[in-house]
């Protein structure tokens, strides 16, 4: 017969406030690495666009980030599919990394210009908008641009 032990004080139990605040830590986590990709795969094809292709000297200028940074990130974007690399190469991204990059610039855009019909400053409302483009739900996107259609 298997014994069946009884949780300690130390363990948590399922639905208690350790393990709650465990699921919303694991999900922020997620939800953060989900926009690390975005900002990766946005400025992979804003450098393409402007020069042919990405280095990573150049994505770690333009994230602020360290050449160490950019090349674990690439790996991971690398194993989800978004970009092609190879050592001491350009990068590129794959056709879902550029479908991911196109729907974040189209984001970014639309909040930017939310915000510019409110007056907020272009300087400030293109900084805002890179937190925001990240978590902003569909339905809001849609009414954003609804309101610039109408303005």
């Amino acid at each position: 017969m298997p014994v069946i032990k009884k949780p300690s004080a130390r363990q948590p139990r399922p639905g208690d406030a350790a393990t709650n605040q465990a699921a919303i830590f694991s999900q922020t986590r997620r939800e953060h690495a989900r926009e690390i990709a975005e900002d990766y795969v946005e400025a992979i094809a804003d450098l393409v666009a402007e020069t042919g292709e990405a280095r990573v000297v150049d994505l770690a200028k333009r994230l602020g980030v360290t050449h160490v940074t950019v090349n674990r990130t690439i790996a991971r974007l690398q194993r989800a599919g978004y970009v092609t690399a190879q050592p001491y190469r350009a990068i590129f991204l794959t056709k879902t990394g550029g479908s991911l990059a196109a729907n974040c610039k189209s984001r970014h855009e639309i909040v930017v210009a939310f915000l510019r019909s409110l007056g907020v400053p272009e300087r400030v409302a293109a900084r805002d908008a890179e937190g925001i483009e990240h978590h902003v739900s569909p339905e809001t996107l849609a009414a954003f641009e609804r309101l610039l259609v109408k303005g």
